[in-house]
C-alpha cells in the first residue's frame, strides 16, 4: 500500500482505556460467558448461536462498516464452510474430532478460495449494484447447493453423531463458538489499528481519492473478503456440526434470516466500530429468542417490524448515538463554563 496513511489520525477505541466501567463490564462479561453453560444448561445451543451473531455481524461489518461495501453475499463463506467440512467427515475416514479439526480447516481455505475467486468479479461493483450482486450470489449458491446430489441436493446433509455423552455436544460447540468469536474479535481489533484499517476507512471515504493517492483498492478489498471468509468458513464448519444437518436454504445459505441478521445487528450496535456489532448482536438476539417464546406464530411478523424500526429510528446504531449523546455533552458543558 503506498497511500500516505503514516500521519493519519487513528480512531479513538470503542473501548476508552481510561473508564474503569467499561472494563468491568467487559470483565464481568468475560466471566458470564465462560461459566453460562454451567449457570443455564437448558438455553445452551441458544447461547451458542449467540457467539455466531457476533462473528456475524464482526465480520459484515469488516465490508459495510469499515469499507462502506454493503454485502448479502457473506452468508456464501458461511455455506461453503459448513458443506466443505461436512464432506471432509464423510470422505476422510477420520475419527470425529480429527475429521472436524481437519474439515474446519479446510473449510476456512476454501471459503477464502471462494473468496479470491468472486473478488475480481464482484468487488469492481460500488453501490447498490455491489449489494444486489453479493444478494444474488447468495441465492445462486442455494440453488445451485439443492440441485448438487454430491452434498445431498435439496434433502441437504446429516453430520457425524458427536462421540461425548449427554449435553457434551451443545457444551463442546458453545466453548469452540467462543473462542472463535473471541479470536474475531481480537484478530479485527488488531487489523483495524494498522495501516490496513485505515484504508479500509479511506476507501469508505472516498475510493477514486485513495486510489488516486496509490491505495490498491481492488487488492485491499479482496483481501477484506479473504478475511471476513476465513472466520465465516469457520464457523460454518461448527454450525453444521452444532445442528447435526445442513439444508441449503434454511441453514448453509440462508440469506433471508442470517444473511439479512448480519447487517441489522451492525447497523443496531453501530457500523464502523468494534464494539458495535457485538453490542447489536447481543440486543438482536436477546429480542429474537423473546419473540420466538413469547410470540408464537407471529415471531417473523414482529422480527420484520424489529428491523424496520431499527433501520429507521437507529441509523447510527447504539455507539453512534452514544458518540453523538457525549460530543453533545461535552459541547453543552463547554459552553456553560466561564
Amino acid at each position: 500500500m503506498n497511500l500516505h496513511l503514516r500521519g493519519a489520525r487513528r480512531p479513538a477505541s470503542d473501548l476508552q482505556a481510561t473508564s474503569p466501567v467499561a472494563w468491568l463490564a467487559l470483565l464481568a462479561g468475560s466471566l458470564g460467558a465462560l461459566i453460562a453453560p454451567w449457570l443455564s444448561a437448558g438455553i445452551t445451543t441458544q447461547l451458542t448461536f449467540l457467539w455466531l451473531m457476533v462473528l456475524f455481524a464482526l465480520t459484515w461489518d469488516v465490508m459495510g462498516g469499515q469499507m462502506g461495501y454493503n454485502s448479502f453475499g457473506n452468508i456464501v463463506f458461511f455455506g461453503v464452510g459448513a458443506y466443505v467440512c461436512a464432506v471432509a467427515q464423510r470422505d476422510f475416514g477420520l475419527g470425529y474430532f480429527a475429521g472436524l479439526a481437519a474439515g474446519t480447516g479446510l473449510a476456512a481455505l476454501a471459503a477464502v478460495a471462494a473468496a479470491l475467486a468472486l473478488g475480481p468479479a464482484m468487488l469492481g461493483l460500488r453501490g447498490h449494484y455491489f449489494a444486489i450482486g453479493t444478494l444474488g450470489l447468495g441465492i445462486a449458491c442455494a440453488d445451485a447447493a439443492a440441485g448438487w446430489d454430491f452434498i445431498g441436493a435439496g434433502s441437504g446433509m446429516t453430520l457425524p453423531l458427536f462421540p461425548g455423552a449427554a449435553g457434551s455436544r451443545e457444551q463442546f460447540f458453545y466453548y469452540a463458538m467462543l473462542v472463535l468469536a473471541v479470536v474475531t474479535l481480537l484478530s479485527l481489533r488488531w487489523l483495524y489499528a494498522r495501516p490496513f484499517g485505515l484504508a479500509l476507512n479511506a476507501i469508505r471515504d472516498d475510493e477514486d481519492k485513495a486510489e488516486a493517492l496509490g491505495l490498491h483498492t481492488t487488492r485491499c478489498k479482496i483481501l477484506a473478503w479473504c478475511v471476513c471468509a476465513l472466520f465465516l468458513g469457520m464457523a460454518g464448519a461448527l454450525t453444521g456440526n452444532l445442528v447435526g444437518f445442513i439444508d441449503p436454504r434454511e441453514l448453509a445459505f440462508a440469506g433471508a434470516t442470517f444473511g439479512v441478521w448480519m447487517v441489522v445487528m451492525a447497523i443496531l450496535g453501530g457500523k464502523g466500530t468494534l464494539w458495535g456489532p457485538v453490542i447489536g448482536a447481543a440486543l438482536f438476539h436477546l429480542t429474537q429468542e423473546l419473540f420466538w417464546t413469547y410470540l408464537l406464530n407471529w415471531q417473523r411478523v414482529a422480527l420484520g417490524v424489529l428491523i424496520v424500526l431499527i433501520v429507521v429510528l437507529f441509523p447510527t446504531g447504539i455507539m453512534g448515538w452514544l458518540r453523538d449523546y457525549s460530543a453533545n455533552r461535552r459541547r453543552i458543558t463547554g459552553s456553560a463554563a466561564p
